[in-house]
């Protein structure tokens, strides 16, 4: 016998066991401040005057906790037969950019409220010591949607749903969707911005887990996740339910926009569009008056044309300021470059780097090839703070580094003039099935051209310059295949013996040192672990983090390590070789791709031991 209890204008209710007085059924349609002794938020975790309760906000790391305050009784005695329970949740994850952003959000079912946890790829609900080993840790129970891949949980994709028992190594998992009435999956974007329903379904008479999500209210009919567990050893007879989120290299707000759940029966429906909104963008452009007689209005729109032509054409010759004449190399005019790159065209599009694109351009005076990237208006870098980091940059000489001819500032745009590299970038040679493939011979002074060019970076100029993204798709090729380390949109000068400072954690999953997740971080080793990534990518012609592998060769460095172990390393050479290298050689490349890629910072040589190594001046030490 059940009997229900309004509270707070019915925006909330629970239902209470006649007999336990425990909450069997909790329902929030929105959420608002007059709930706060029900729901208890912990780290950046805030309900908003909308009525929506955010986790975490667009800046980071950060971590969200958001659980009801009371334990819910899940089982019948600590050692009986775990209940069936439906839960039904309105989400949103907003990216600070564009399809960037992370790490995701779970929901959550555990023995505390206080969960010692990380933010990053932890999403909040584990640390890096938990294992989920031990008998006394068997006390969590989440479904992860997670925007970012992480090799240390052996992640499928940078967009799915995963079912966790005990540690963030999904039990199952799938890329998020949902299904047809026709049985048609449809992908779906997790952090798109825009409200997703879940559903979560536990039967413990089948011993079933179902996941499901869609883009509106209507259900769908086959569930996205399905899991067979008893979740009976896994629950004590309290536990609590909520939800947990976490930010890392980029940023995103997570949020809830209403939430229901039940023991023993299935969830109530939420509507979407009576739930609370999220709010749009903001309204940049001033409405004329309503009223104004049609002529009136013509002639204001002309008005207004003709003001915004002249400020245009001003703004477009940009007056140079005086902190600007310090800043070098080139500047050339916003004209020129858009006449280079015929307009910024899609045909003219070489790819994406950081913070902008890249186009190809040809300079109409010298008709000199050029690469012109033009840096996104979403960065949120300060314009004087930016082009004060490109004045130390673009001053670098080197013939293993692309060269910074000069920039443009037009307004809010900044323009980046290189060098063009007339065959593009070294993962085009190397994965996806390349046009060509690289011999031994090219690979290995590709990979030796790097080296030397890291080498100059951290030792070889005036200040020690870390540049925080090394990877094959930011190495370039010239007309003769030689390498060229380009794009510097994320790197750091520090005067040499200076300590270095904390900054927000960047780069590219795969590539990224484990001690920079954790400490925010980077140094010259932290580079010295990306280019161990390199060199095995250089080797075994597949990417750090390879999704279509088997999950024992997902992380290229542990399936390198795995091979060597067991006497095979040189079968993970890639085959498109036809053996055609020097044994000697390739053995020494790949061990000096694990002695890079050491957990341990202090393990991995310097940049001049790695050079030496690849000259041949110095024999690798022993493992």
């Amino acid at each position: 016998m059940v009997y229900f209890l309004p509270l707070f204008s019915n925006l909330f209710f629970l239902v209470v066991s006649a007999f336990t007085s425990q909450p069997t059924e909790l329902f929030f349609p929105g959420f608002s401040d007059t709930k706060s002794d029900n729901l208890t938020l912990t780290g950046a975790a805030k309900i908003e005057k909308n009525g929506i309760l955010c986790l975490t906000n667009a800046t980071g790391p950060l971590l969200g906790h958001a659980f009801y305050s009371s334990p819910l009784r899940l089982k019948s005695s600590a050692k009986g037969k775990a209940f069936s329970f439906s839960t039904s949740f309105a989400f949103a994850i907003v990216p600070e950019y564009p399809a960037l952003g992370g790490h995701g959000l779970a929901f959550v079912i555990t023995t505390s409220k206080d969960l010692k946890a990380l933010p990053r790829q932890y999403l909040g609900i584990q640390n890096a010591t938990e294992t989920g080993d031990s008998p006394s840790n068997h006390d969590l129970v989440a479904v992860e949607f997670d925007t970012v891949q992480d090799l240390e949980f052996l992640d499928i994709d940078d967009n799915h749903v995963g079912i966790d028992i005990n540690s963030l190594d999904s039990n199952a998992s799938a890329p998020a969707g949902f299904y047809t009435e026709d049985s048609t999956k449809q992908n779906l974007t997790l952090m798109s911005g825009k409200p997703i329903q879940a559903w979560v379904d536990y039967d413990s008479v089948e011993n079933i887990l179902n996941v499901t999500i869609a883009p509106n209210s209507t259900r769908p009919r086959l569930p996205m996740l399905s899991f067979g567990v008893d979740l009976s050893p896994f629950f004590h007879e309290f536990m609590y339910v909520g939800f947990s989120a976490s930010t890392g290299l980029l940023s995103s707000s997570h949020c809830i926009l209403g939430w229901s759940f039940k023991i023993n029966g299935e969830a109530q429906g939420l509507d979407l569009s009576s739930l609370p909104s999220l709010p749009g963008p903001p309204n940049k452009h001033t409405a004329l008056i309503v009223g104004a007689s049609v002529p009136s209005v013509i002639l204001v729109i002309l008005a207004v044309s003709f003001a915004i032509y002249f400020l245009v054409k001003i703004n477009n010759d940009d007056v140079i300021e005086d902190w600007e004449l310090e800043i070098g190399p080139k500047r050339y005019s916003y004209h020129e470059l858009k006449q280079a790159t015929k307009g910024f065209s899609a045909k003219n599009l070489l790819g994406h780097g950081s913070f902008g694109r890249v186009y190809k351009g040809k300079l109409r005076d010298s008709k000199t090839q050029v690469a012109v990237k033009r840096v996104s208006h979403e960065s949120n870098q300060g314009l004087r703070e930016f082009l004060s980091e490109i004045s130390g940059i673009g001053r670098l000489r080197h013939r293993n580094l692309v060269q910074l001819l000069g920039w443009c500032r037009r307004r809010g745009d900044l323009l980046l003039v290189y060098d063009f590299m007339a065959n593009g970038s070294l993962d085009k040679f190397l994965f996806d099935e390349p046009k060509k493939t690289l011999n031994w011979g090219d690979r290995f002074r590709v990979i030796n051209g790097v080296a030397i060019g890291l080498l100059y970076l951290h030792e070889g100029y005036e200040q020690v310059v870390i540049h925080r993204d090394v990877k094959a798709s930011n190495v370039l090729l010239d007309d003769e295949l030689n390498g060229k380390l380009g794009d510097f949109g994320l790197a750091r000068l520090y005067e040499h013996g200076s300590n270095l400072r904390t900054t927000r954690v960047v780069g590219t999953l795969g590539y990224l040192a484990p001690e920079v997740t954790r400490t925010g971080k980077a140094t010259t080793s932290s580079d010295v672990y990306a280019f161990g990534a390199l060199l095995l990518e250089v080797v075994c012609g597949r990417r750090p983090i390879e999704p279509k592998a088997l999950p024992l060769e997902l992380g290229l460095v542990d399936w390198v390590w795995k091979m060597y172990r067991e006497g095979r390393v040189f079968d993970v050479v890639d085959p498109r070789l036809n053996g055609q290298y020097g044994e000697d050689e390739m053995l020494m490349v790949l061990k000096l791709g694990l002695i890079c890629s050491d957990d341990v910072p202090v393990a991995r040589p310097s940049m001049r031991q790695v050079v030496r190594y690849l000259d041949g001046e110095a024999e690798l030490p022993d493992f």
